[in-house]
């Protein structure tokens, strides 16, 4: 297992340059100029020209991107071309945020969708199954950002329950905290429940059909044994590699979510760099979330060595 992490964490280190390489080239042809945006559609051009000196944005290409690789390696991802401050700390400042808005909605997602799985593959061609299914194809359908504006009309204007909008951090009120989660993880959670609940009964179904389930029956085992004790273990060894996707899709919605709910969060952040050209920010944010992807993906690979025995990483 050692001799496997250490292989993974150096090609995460390749994946990490890489990514960050082509970011950096993206940004470089992406149309648009970051100094004549902070200065200003009047501003005149020595304003404009000192503005590119100021953050090196009137060098070559590969000056800059030496420079922003060298600067990378001591832990420093440059300076905010529209915030005037350090990267890495608007980065901390909004991340807390997201990963509070995705791991909330991926409890949910977690709970509901393989609930829903379980017993639509229990209740095959029953209406409990055609009624899941029926909710998981909505909510694989729908787009996020549309269920988040109608819940802000029915639930905050129309009956004034939630928050419309806005986050308030645990520290200031553990209530406030969760009244304005509940909300956006739920329009950012029903689209991965659907997808989950979908998979999950799909596996369940061939799980049971499988002889040791059979056996087990035939040994005298109440039903939820069965299904608790023999199924569901061998269901979650395929689950889990949808797990992992769905919590890097529930990271990747907050974009559009914390953009809806106005959400000071990293997904915003990098919304709102993007019209602006603010090009450190974008890089440095793509290059956070890539590494919360890999080591996602990592966190996955080792957890299947625990499910299931026969998994053996040498």
């Amino acid at each position: 297992m050692g001799r496997y992490l250490a292989g993974r964490l150096i090609s995460t280190l390749v994946v990490l340059i890489l990514v960050s390489f082509i970011s950096f080239c993206i940004m470089q042809m992406v149309p648009g100029d970051p100094a004549q945006i902070m200065a200003g559609a009047a501003a005149p051009p020595d304003e404009v020209q000192r503005i590119r000196e100021q953050f090196g944005l009137d060098q070559p290409f590969h000056v800059q991107m030496l420079r922003w690789y060298g600067g990378m390696l001591r832990g420093d991802l440059g300076t905010s071309i529209t915030l005037s401050r350090s990267v890495v700390a608007a980065i901390v400042e909004r991340l807390p945020s997201t990963v509070a808005l995705a791991g909330f909605a991926f409890v949910l997602t977690l709970v509901f969708g393989l609930v829903a799985g379980v017993g639509a593959a229990l209740k095959q061609d029953s209406w409990v199954d055609h009624t899941i299914m029926t909710l998981a194809v909505v909510g694989v359908s729908v787009p996020s950002f549309w269920i988040g504006l109608i819940m802000i009309i029915g639930f905050a204007v129309m009956v004034d329950w939630l928050p419309a909008g806005g986050y308030v951090t645990i520290a200031e009120s553990p209530s406030g905290w969760f009244r304005s989660l509940i909300l956006p993880s739920i329009a950012l959670a029903l689209l991965q429940m659907g997808l989950l609940a979908r998979i999950t009964r799909a596996t369940m179904i061939e799980v049971l059909r499988q002889d040791f389930v059979r056996t087990a029956q035939a040994k005298g085992l109440s039903r939820w044994m069965v299904v608790g004790k023999h199924a569901f273990m061998n269901v979650m060894v395929p689950v889990v590699t949808v797990i992992g996707i769905v919590f890097s899709l529930l990271l990747s919605g907050s974009v559009v979510i914390e953009t809806v709910f106005s959400i000071p969060g990293l997904g915003r952040l990098m919304a709102t760099s993007i019209v602006t050209r603010d090009y450190p920010v974008i890089q440095g944010a793509l290059l956070i979330t890539a590494a919360m992807f890999v080591l996602i993906n990592l966190a996955v690979d080792v957890l299947y060595a625990y499910l299931d025995p026969r998994i053996h990483y040498d």
